[in-house]
């Protein structure tokens, strides 16, 4: 285990970024499968709805009228469905159609595929090396602060 007290924080900081966006090009979508930012939003949905779409907003951390876009994509492609906010009638809520979650998984599944594609040459302890860094990138990544 390296020693922590020589760890720069910002030379790590630097080369996760890197990383990040490196791997994010790796795996963005191809032809008409979902951006990233209407993935996120349609998983949310699905997995926290039904939202308004000023919760969502909030919840994805964009800003109302990205998030306009946004619902209007998913809602064009028929993966969100709206329904009266019974708290509000001026308002409705979201919720994932049925398309929406094949969607979702879909999607999930392409991209994982091609995570597993970019980590076939990799040593097993690298593999387990990455496993053990997950959970401190998940509650940076969760982190809003």
């Amino acid at each position: 285990m390296p020693d922590e007290s020589r760890i720069d924080r910002h030379d790590v900081a630097e080369r996760l970024t890197l990383a990040i966006s490196r791997l994010n090009r790796r795996i963005r979508p191809v032809g008409d499968e979902l951006s990233n930012g209407v993935l996120s939003a349609l998983s949310s949905v699905k997995n926290a709805g039904p939202l308004r779409p000023s919760d969502l907003a909030r919840l994805e951390n964009v800003a109302a009228p990205t998030m306009t876009r946004i619902v209007a994509d998913l809602e064009s492609r028929g993966l969100v469905e709206r329904e009266p906010d019974p708290a509000d009638g001026r308002s409705f809520l979201l919720r994932a159609s049925e398309s929406g979650v094949e969607a979702v998984a879909s999607a999930r599944l392409a991209r994982t595929t091609r995570v597993l594609q970019l980590l076939e040459d990799q040593s097993d302890d690298d593999i387990v090396n990455l496993a053990q860094a997950l959970p401190a990138l998940e509650a940076a990544a969760a982190n809003r602060g």
